[in-house]
């Protein structure tokens, strides 16, 4: 299948690592900054024949051939992007979040299935062997009912990090802690402990850097329909490195943290009908070479199935617009002081501008 990536910043390696291990035909790259373009090349030692392009709307109507793209630049333009190409009749694979509000997100789910092209989200960590065991015994019934569960993503980002690229730590291009960093264990919550959630009350502050216009820490509670709570820690003021991302969840028959820096490890993994299986789980550890785990390879492979036999991406436009829902109605409760009541349809990013001053980089 012929493919084109858009953004070729800090994740465009893991892109083109699972463009590499899907044998994907590759016809063109495009960034805004041609450089990007030249260092991505060396530190992938892709063809150096491959196209490049700083506006993807030419490069996509000069290369009708083009089956796939991804979509991997600042958040802002993720939405803008993905509507033209799905106009265009391309599927898409789109990187965490998939828009910046709702009414975006909605837009493009709506468009993607009025056109007929499938839309993934780059929620790879539902791939991780460890997030599997847990989705496998949770959908077999070894929990019971759900008691309660909980996601921590204690992490660094410093200065350097957010001056490699001016659009971060903006309300509108990127967010802050909750949207870039934690989403990804976001999703995984909402995942298991049920897509159906009647109220979020969360709070977000910016402690240490005064440089941004987004929170560096935020935290919440969840009401689940199905009776379970759920909390939410997402932090970018670890000192002085990554510390963890954990999941843990908690029922009346079983009990498992998954820990590493992106949930890649099971750290304990306790169940009333312990089985011999059991015993060679506890302690699984998958190797990661950075804070984004291994799943693009299997999200691209699913996808690619996914185009073939007409069906659902397993991480799809619906899971990827649950996540950004709850960050977005954290943000929306911090903004009104109140729980926000769920389904969220029109809260954007941007409305909460100025909540923390506008950012001196």
């Amino acid at each position: 299948m012929k493919f084109a990536l858009i953004g070729c910043g800090r994740i465009a390696i893991n892109h083109i690592k699972a463009v590499k291990n899907n044998k994907l035909e590759l016809i063109a790259l495009c960034d805004l900054i041609p450089s990007h373009i030249d260092l991505l090349i060396d530190k992938t030692e892709i063809n150096t024949n491959v196209l490049k392009y700083t506006d993807y709307k030419k490069m996509i109507l000069e290369h009708s051939e083009i089956e796939l793209v991804a979509i991997a630049t600042d958040s802002g333009m993720h939405a803008e992007i993905a509507l033209f190409c799905i106009d265009h009749g391309l599927n898409v694979i789109v990187e965490k979040p998939m828009a910046m509000s709702m009414v975006d997100a909605t837009k493009m789910l709506n468009h993607s299935e009025k056109k007929g092209v499938k839309l993934a989200v780059c929620h790879q960590n539902r791939f991780n062997l460890a997030v599997q065991e847990m989705r496998t015994a949770l959908d077999s019934g070894r929990f019971g009912k759900l008691s309660h569960g909980s996601i921590n993503v204690r992490w660094n980002r410093n200065r350097a990090y957010y001056e490699q690229a001016t659009w971060r730590g903006k309300w509108t291009s990127d967010g802050g802690s909750l949207m870039n960093q934690c989403i990804h264990g976001i999703d995984l919550l909402r995942w298991m402990m049920g897509d159906e959630i009647e109220e979020v009350y969360g709070v977000t502050k910016q402690q240490f850097h005064d440089y941004l216009e987004c929170e560096d820490i935020g935290v919440a509670i969840l009401k689940f329909k199905n009776g379970a709570i759920g909390t939410i820690e997402g932090t970018v003021n670890v000192y002085p490195k990554n510390l963890e991302e954990t999941l843990y969840l908690f029922g009346e028959k079983g009990t498992v943290k998954l820990g590493g820096t992106s949930c890649n490890n099971i750290d304990i993994w306790n169940f009333s009908n312990i089985t011999d299986d059991d015993k060679k789980k506890a302690g699984l550890q998958e190797e990661t070479s950075n804070v984004y785990g291994n799943g693009h390879t299997s999200l691209y492979a699913d996808m690619l199935d996914a185009i073939k036999n007409n069906r659902q991406p397993y991480v799809d436009a619906y899971a990827g617009k649950n996540a950004l829902e709850i960050v977005l109605a954290i943000y929306k409760s911090q903004l009104i002081g109140q729980p926000v009541k769920l389904p969220l349809k029109d809260f954007a990013s941007s409305e909460m501008t100025g909540m923390f001053g506008e950012g001196s980089m």
